[in-house]
């Protein structure tokens, strides 16, 4: 990957600083993509956000409207449906007890991982400081507040496993 690399198509309206990006990479209009990583042959889709200290693997599908904030690490082959939002603070706040705004010592990073092969339905919600598993499903709409096993479909609000783990992750597919 390499920061002085653009993508593989034009669109409008983007805003690509500092970005790692891998070969073959398609970046919709209306995006805003900084101090991030992304791998090869991903797709992100138009009205998307990746911010600094995120990465997103090779051969992900990310739709729009999405947000991916510092700390969160999607790996290889993961659908993120329109939408899905990445909470990285348990505690959010606008000031300090002072009244000062906070800067970033007055908060602690809460990183998440979504491991390979992993979809993430349209709507969902991901609470920081979580991981998502090798090949699990989570709903659209799906509150996501601990961890889902790898091969575990979870849906709700907040979101409840629907079917148990299969006892290993469905395969992944071999890039083309």
């Amino acid at each position: 990957m390499a920061a002085d690399r653009l993508p593989a198509n034009d669109a409008i309206c983007r805003l690509i600083d500092d970005v790692d990006l891998g070969e073959d990479v398609s970046v919709g209009p209306f995006t805003n993509l900084y101090g991030c990583a992304i791998g090869d042959g991903t797709r992100i889709g138009p009205f998307v956000e990746i911010q600094r200290g995120a990465r997103i693997g090779a051969r992900c599908k990310v739709q729009s409207h999405t947000f991916v904030c510092d700390g969160v690490t999607i790996e290889d082959e993961v659908f993120v449906g329109h939408g899905v939002m990445f909470v990285n603070d348990k505690r959010p706040r606008a000031t300090r007890p002072d009244g000062a705004l906070q800067t970033a010592e007055d908060w602690e990073l809460e990183p998440t991982v979504v491991e390979r092969g992993a979809s993430l339905g349209s709507g969902a919600v991901i609470l920081g400081g979580l991981r998502i598993g090798a090949g699990a499903t989570v709903g659209a709409g799906a509150v996501v507040t601990r961890d889902v096993a790898p091969g575990e479909t979870v849906a709700g609000s907040p979101a409840r496993p629907l079917r148990a783990a299969a006892a290993e992750p469905a395969p992944a597919q071999t890039p083309p």
